[in-house]
C-alpha cells in the first residue's frame, strides 16, 4: 500500500490574527475528523499566504481526491521539507496514473534525503508501470491479432466475393454456351426438319406421279383390250393377225404346194389347183376348165 506523509503546520501561523486561529483550529479539526473538503476550504479561506498554508492546503486537497487542485497546491508550497514535498507530488501523479512524472519525484525527494517511505512508492510506481506496460503490450497484441484476423476475415470475405464473382461470370459464361449451343441445336432440327419435308413432299410428288402414270397405262391397257379386232384379210388393219400355229399335215401341204406351183413356172403347164383341208373331200366344179 502507498504511504503518504502529511504534516499540519501550525507555527506559520505565529504572527496571524485571533480569527486566522480560530479558522486554522477548525480546520486541523476537520482534517482529523476526515472532512477533507471543509478542511480544504477553511484553509482557503485564510487571508495569510505561505508556503505551510499551501501545503496543508495540498495535504486537504489531496485526501478529498482533488489531485489536480493538490497538485497547483504543492508547487506553491516551496520553502516547507522540500524531500516531504517531492514524496506527496509524487503521490498526487500516481493517484492520476502518470507513473513517469510520479517516479520522476520520487527519486527526486530521495536524491534530498532517503526515506523508506518514498522508497516503497517509488519501487511501487515502477511495477505499476511495468505491469501497465505489460497490459499495454498485450493489448496492443490483441489488438494486432484481431486487426490481422479482421484482416484475414476481410480477406477471406473478398476472395470469397471474388470468386462468387468469378463462378458467376462462369456459369453466365456457360449459360451463353448452352444458350448457343441449343440455338444451334434449334436452328439443326429445324433444318433437319425442313429437309425431311422436302424429301417427303418429292417422294410424295414421285409417288404421285408413278401414280398417275400408272392409271395413264392402265387407262391405255383397258382402251386397248376394249378396242375391237381386225377382220383377216382387211388392209386397213396395222397390224395383220397372227396366223394360227400350223399343224404338221399343213405344213407338208404347203410344202407341196409350193413345190407345184415352182414346178408349173418352170414347165408352163396348166394345172389345176385346190387346196385339201381336213375332213374336206374335193370338190368337182363342172363349170372349171383347163387353161
Amino acid at each position: 500500500m502507498m504511504k503518504i506523509i502529511f504534516i499540519m503546520c501550525v507555527g506559520i501561523f505565529l504572527h496571524a490574527g485571533i480569527t486566522d486561529f480560530k479558522i486554522i483550529d477548525k480546520a486541523t479539526k476537520a482534517y482529523e475528523e476526515k472532512a477533507y473538503t471543509k478542511s480544504a476550504s477553511l484553509l482557503k479561506s485564510l487571508e495569510a499566504k505561505s508556503p505551510q498554508k499551501e501545503y496543508d492546503l495540498g495535504n486537504a486537497l489531496y485526501k478529498s481526491k482533488n489531485y489536480d487542485a493538490a497538485l497547483k497546491a504543492y508547487e506553491k508550497a516551496k520553502g516547507i521539507d522540500e524531500a516531504q514535498r517531492l514524496h506527496n507530488i509524487g503521490n498526487s501523479h500516481f493517484q492520476k496514473q502518470e507513473l513517469d512524472k510520479a517516479i520522476e519525484a520520487y527519486e527526486k525527494a530521495l536524491k534530498v534525503k532517503k526515506d523508506d517511505d518514498t522508497k516503497f512508492n517509488l519501487e511501487l510506481a515502477k511495477k505499476m508501470k511495468k505491469k501497465k506496460e505489460e497490459e499495454k503490450k498485450k493489448k496492443e497484441q490483441k489488438k494486432d491479432n484481431k486487426d490481422k484476423k479482421d484482416d484475414k476475415k476481410k480477406d477471406n470475405k473478398k476472395e470469397n466475393k471474388d470468386k462468387k464473382n468469378e463462378d458467376k461470370k462462369e456459369n453466365k459464361k456457360k449459360q451463353d454456351k448452352k444458350k448457343k449451343d441449343d440455338k444451334k441445336q434449334d436452328n439443326k432440327k429445324d433444318q433437319d426438319k425442313q429437309n425431311k419435308d422436302k424429301k417427303d413432299k418429292d417422294a410424295k410428288k414421285k409417288k404421285d406421279a408413278k401414280k398417275k402414270d400408272g392409271k395413264k397405262k392402265d387407262k391405255k391397257d383397258s382402251e386397248k383390250k376394249n378396242k375391237p379386232k381386225d377382220k383377216k384379210g382387211d388392209k386397213s388393219s396395222p397390224k395383220p393377225q397372227e396366223q394360227k400355229k400350223m399343224s404338221k399335215e399343213d405344213k407338208l401341204k404347203e410344202q407341196e404346194l409350193k413345190r407345184l406351183m415352182k414346178k408349173m413356172q418352170k414347165g408352163k403347164t396348166p394345172t389345176m389347183m385346190y387346196q385339201m383341208g381336213k375332213n374336206k373331200q374335193p370338190r368337182k366344179d363342172n363349170d372349171v376348165k383347163p387353161w
